[in-house]
């Protein structure tokens, strides 16, 4: 499917969910309602609808807060919305309290000391650890 047709169905199902026939007019009219700027014509509307145009963010907007629906989720759909969720979560479990203190005192450096760090780091990814070196204890604050 291409990005027009997969925006068009959602555009459509997240009218009807919302009580709405999902129409050009009935389009064109409910959003000029909420719409400050120029009127979109009937035409846009159809061109929403039936894959020929995508509206731009501001209008995306709009549709959203009309239809009660993320913007993200109806310009993109749940499948990226669930993808940023899940890369959100992986990090937010991932990380202890070590690491989190490391990353803010990473944030304090200036940035010639980050450049220098993040250098350190992204090497030490590279080299591959010996097989028989024993795990490396955190060292304890005393």
């Amino acid at each position: 499917m291409n990005e027009k047709l997969e925006f068009s169905t959602r555009l459509r199902d997240a009218m009807v969910k919302a009580g709405y026939v999902a129409s050009p007019s009935v389009l064109e009219h409910e959003f000029n309602l909420r719409w400050y700027g120029q009127s979109i014509s009937n035409q846009a509307a159809w061109g929403w609808l039936n894959s020929r145009s995508l509206p731009k963010q501001d209008k995306i907007q709009v549709l959203a807060d009309w239809l009660k629906v993320e913007p993200q989720v109806l310009r993109f759909g749940e499948a990226v919305r669930n993808s940023v969720q899940q890369q959100k979560q992986r990090w937010d479990e991932g990380i202890g309290y070590l690491e989190r203190e490391t990353f803010d005192t990473f944030l304090k450096l200036p940035a010639v000391h980050r450049k220098l760090a993040r250098d350190v780091i992204m090497n030490l990814a590279k080299v591959p650890p010996e097989p028989d070196s024993a795990p490396v204890k955190p060292l304890v604050k005393a």
